[in-house]
C-alpha cells in the first residue's frame, strides 16, 4: 500500500508560491499565464465578478489558484480558477464596473481607474496563492487533477468536465462538429447553453447512441465517458464524420421548419427529441440510403410526443422505443397513430 502511494503520488508534486495581482494580470496578458482550450467558456455573471472583487477589496481569504507548467517556455496553464484570474484582469484592465456590492456600496457604480492611486496600488499588491503543479505532471496528470476537482463539486456540467477530463484528438473531433454551423441552426439554443457545453453534448449522445443504444443501461454520464474513452484510443474520424454529415443534411431537407425544435422559432432543443431523430435518422439511413419519407405528419402524433417526453428519459426502455420509433415512420413501417387536433 504505501509503495503504490508513493508511486502513483510522485505526478502530482506542487510548490507552492505567492503572486500579487499586477504579476497575475501581466503575465495573463503575456500568455504566460494561460486558459487551456479544454476550460470552459467565461460563465460568471457581473455580479458574480462585482462580488469576488468586493471580497478582495475586504481581504477575505481565498482558495488558492491551481496552475500547471507547461510548454517549452514553462508558462503556467490554469487548472482551476480561471474565472477569478480572469475576473481580476477585467477589473484591472477597467473593463468591469462594479454593482450590488453589499458591504462596499461606495464602490458601486465605478471601475479600477475610479480608485486612488494609493488604493489602485494597495489592490494591485494584494497577493494569491498558487499551486503549482510541477513539470512532471504530464497531459494526462493535469486532465485528471482537473477531472477531480470539478467532478468533487456542481461546478461544470459533464460535458465541461468531460472536454478537460479527456483531451485528445478525439474530443477535438466532438468540438469540430459541435461546430458546424448546419448542425447549430438545426438546435437552437441559449446563449448560456452554447457556453456549457450543450452542443457537445449533444453531438456525443449523438454518436454513443447510434452506436451502442442497445448497451444502455441507465446512466447516460458514465455511458458517454466510457464511449469517449474508446474513442480515445481509436476513431475513425472520415466515417464518423460521413455519418454525421448525412444525419444533418438529412434533418435539413426533411425536418423543416423546426427541425429538432419542437416547434419553429423556439430556442431550445430537447435532448430526448434529438435523440430520438439524430439516431433515428441514421439508423434508418444505414438500413436504407436512399429513403424518402412518404409523410413527416407522424411528427404531430400523440405518439411521437408521447415518446419525446423527459420523463423516465435515460430508460433503456424509452431510449430504444423513441429511437426506433423515428427510424420505422422514416421507414414506412405501418404505425397506428392518433392525433390531437384540440
Amino acid at each position: 500500500m504505501e509503495l503504490e502511494i508513493n508511486q502513483a503520488s510522485i505526478p502530482y508534486d506542487y510548490d507552492t508560491k505567492e503572486y500579487p495581482v499586477e504579476v497575475i494580470v501581466q503575465k495573463y496578458k503575456k500568455d504566460q499565464l494561460f486558459v487551456p482550450h479544454y476550460q470552459r467558456n467565461f460563465v460568471w455573471k457581473k455580479k458574480q465578478q462585482a462580488k469576488f472583487i468586493e471580497s478582495v477589496f475586504l481581504g477575505v481569504p481565498i482558495m488558492p489558484f491551481l496552475v500547471s507548467i507547461s510548454g517549452e517556455e514553462a508558462e503556467l496553464e490554469i487548472i482551476d480558477g480561471s474565472q477569478r484570474i480572469r475576473t481580476l484582469v477585467q477589473y484591472c484592465s477597467d473593463e468591469l464596473k462594479l454593482n450590488g456590492l453589499e458591504k462596499l456600496k461606495s464602490l458601486n457604480g465605478t471601475k479600477f481607474s475610479d480608485l486612488s492611486t494609493s488604493r489602485q496600488n494597495k489592490f494591485m499588491l494584494r497577493d494569491f496563492r498558487f499551486h503549482v503543479v510541477t513539470e512532471k505532471a504530464t497531459a494526462d496528470v493535469r486532465a485528471d487533477i482537473f477531472k477531480r476537482i470539478n467532478t468533487s463539486s456542481n461546478k461544470l456540467t459533464d460535458s465541461e468536465t468531460r472536454k478537460g477530463a479527456y483531451q485528445g484528438q478525439f474530443y477535438n473531433f466532438i468540438i469540430e462538429c459541435s461546430n458546424n454551423e448546419l448542425f447549430q441552426e438545426l438546435c437552437p439554443m441559449s446563449e448560456s447553453k452554447k457556453d456549457r457545453g450543450e452542443y457537445e453534448e449533444l453531438v456525443l449522445r449523438f454518436f454513443a447512441f447510434s452506436e451502442g443504444y442497445l448497451k444502455f443501461k441507465h446512466d447516460v454520464a458514465p455511458f458517454l465517458d466510457e464511449y469517449v474513452k474508446r474513442c480515445q484510443k481509436s476513431f475513425d474520424r472520415e466515417a464518423m464524420l460521413s455519418k454525421f454529415t448525412s444525419m444533418c443534411n438529412f434533418v435539413e431537407t426533411h425536418f423543416a421548419p423546426q427541425f429538432f425544435a419542437r416547434k419553429p422559432n423556439d430556442s431550445v432543443t430537447p435532448r430526448v427529441r434529438f435523440e430520438a431523430i439524430s439516431v433515428g435518422v441514421y439508423l434508418a439511413l444505414k438500413e436504407n440510403p436512399d429513403v424518402q419519407p412518404r409523410s413527416m405528419d407522424w411528427l404531430d402524433s400523440v405518439e411521437f410526443k408521447k415518446e419525446t417526453t423527459s420523463d423516465a428519459s435515460n430508460n433503456p426502455g424509452r431510449l430504444k422505443s423513441r429511437i426506433e420509433f423515428v427510424r420505422d415512420c422514416l421507414l414506412g413501417v405501418q404505425q397506428d397513430l392518433t392525433y390531437d387536433h384540440n
